[in-house]
């Protein structure tokens, strides 16, 4: 949502303070397809539902606060990225976003490839039956521990992050008499239009080789004297929740010039190119993401193009989205409790989760909308914040946003687009117990993740 003033209207319409947010909804009821699942909808009686099932009913059963997946979205959304890029390119899920074991299989059985960036996700995508061959593993400062794994095991591209990193690797493999295919990530030098916090390809941040200065022409050179390493292609990531494709333009121009000049020193043409993820979705009803099929046609012809230019066979393309395959299939479920009215400021609805279930508001200040969705309401539009019951006056889940004026405890509130890094940056604050996961798919639903019990959190604690 934009900052913008408020008309004359709602509740609270006399003094506003400045925030996020538009003119409330024409229909507060109205289930913007934007920003929800594919199979959510509302019944008869007013309920949202999703795949068929109630709201009111999953709560009954599953509890709040809890995470409910739409299984036959997540999956279309994986065709669509894979039949997007067809049979030249390759698409690997960024598990980083959220990532289990049925997760895992939905992607192999889809034909995406996955990206993994520590030991336990790499533990976790080995054991749910990806193929080794089709992981790449990714990291800043991978353990030695994970390196070996990654190695032993013939994952298919570990991902070069600094100079030690490559002496690393390459003493790892030659220990264990493998040769692994191995990508460099460059830093391009491009200032992704997103949160400083999840931009990073400027020179300034932690991953990544900088093309500036010739580091990474000099990391090329390396790892090309190194007989147990294959280098197979240059890496570039610009950011996150990004819309705007000029940037993955410029990141493009600059990696093939990088490969151009491999070519002419060392005479060989690096056969992959990978640009990264980091391709925003919806989250509120004024975001415009981009299609799968639009994003392959123009990744495709800035790289065709820039290597036209450059004289140089068109490699191999892959790319890495993951918020974009998951983050709209998900949305979060909450109990309402205190509602706390603010006299020409705002009206505070406090539910049963907050921060230790999605910490994304908190940390960098993203954006949702929220809907009522245990029924239907014809009261007017209340400016609401909707926070948790942590003990953090951050704790803050949707900033702004318009709520119906008879919201009252007991209802049940839906936060949308939570597929991505809600569940996988959870935590136990004041010691919440993470929620659960459940999928839908086609009028039942199950458990994919657990809720955590008591037990659990104390099993831990072995003081």
């Amino acid at each position: 949502m934009s900052r913008s003033a408020h008309p004359a209207g709602p509740r609270h319409a006399d003094v506003l303070p400045e925030g996020h947010y538009t003119a409330p909804p024409a229909d507060l009821n109205e289930l913007d397809p934007r920003v929800w699942s594919r199979t959510v909808a509302r019944d008869a009686d007013g309920a949202a539902t999703v795949a068929g099932i109630p709201v009111t009913r999953l709560a009954e059963e599953y509890g709040t606060p809890a995470y409910f997946l739409d299984q036959d979205d997540f999956r279309a959304r994986c065709r669509a990225w894979h039949e997007a890029f067809g049979g030249g390119a390759d698409v690997f899920y960024a598990g980083k976003a959220f990532l289990s074991r049925a997760i895992v299989r939905w992607l192999h059985e889809e034909g995406l490839n996955l990206d993994v960036c520590s030991g336990g996700e790499l533990a976790t995508a080995l054991d749910a039956g990806m193929p080794a061959e089709r992981i790449a593993l990714h990291g800043n400062n991978k353990s030695d521990a994970e390196i070996e794994r990654a190695v032993g095991e013939g994952v298919g591209r570990i991902v070069l992050d600094s100079f030690q990193e490559i002496v690393r690797v390459a003493h790892v493999a030659e220990r264990l008499g493998k040769r692994q295919r191995v990508q460099i990530r460059v830093t391009v030098g491009v200032e992704a239009h997103t949160h400083e916090f999840i931009a990073t390809a400027h020179e300034d941040q932690k991953f990544g080789i900088a093309l500036a200065g010739g580091q990474a022409a000099e990391a090329v050179r390396r790892v090309l004297k190194l007989n147990s390493l294959e280098l197979a292609g240059i890496h570039s990531h610009i950011g996150s929740q990004i819309f705007d494709m000029a940037g993955f333009e410029v990141s493009a121009r600059r990696v093939v010039q990088l490969l151009a000049e491999v070519r002419d020193e060392h005479g060989v043409e690096l056969p992959e190119i990978d640009l990264g993820g980091g391709l925003g979705i919806a989250y509120t009803s004024e975001d415009d993401p981009r299609e799968p099929h639009e994003i392959a046609a123009a990744l495709g012809a800035i790289v065709t193009r820039e290597c036209g230019s450059a004289g140089l066979s068109v490699p191999r393309i892959s790319v890495e989205p993951g918020r974009a395959i998951v983050g709209p299939t998900a949305f979060t479920l909450y109990e309402v409790g205190t509602v706390k009215e603010l006299d020409g400021l705002r009206t505070y609805v406090s539910v049963d989760g907050g921060m230790s279930d999605n910490i994304r508001t908190a940390l960098y200040d993203a954006e949702y909308t929220v809907a009522l969705v245990s029924r239907t309401s014809t009261a007017p539009p209340m400016l609401s914040r909707v926070v948790g019951k942590h003990c953090e006056s951050g704790d803050i889940v949707v900033r702004d946003a318009f709520l119906p004026a008879d919201l009252a405890p007991g209802d049940l509130i839906a936060v949308p687009a939570t597929g991505a890094y809600c569940r996988s940056m959870a935590s136990n604050y004041n010691h919440a117990l993470r929620p659960p996961v459940v999928a839908v798919k086609d009028g039942e639903a199950r458990v994919i993740v657990r809720r955590e019990t008591e037990e659990d959190l104390l099993r831990l604690d072995v003081g």
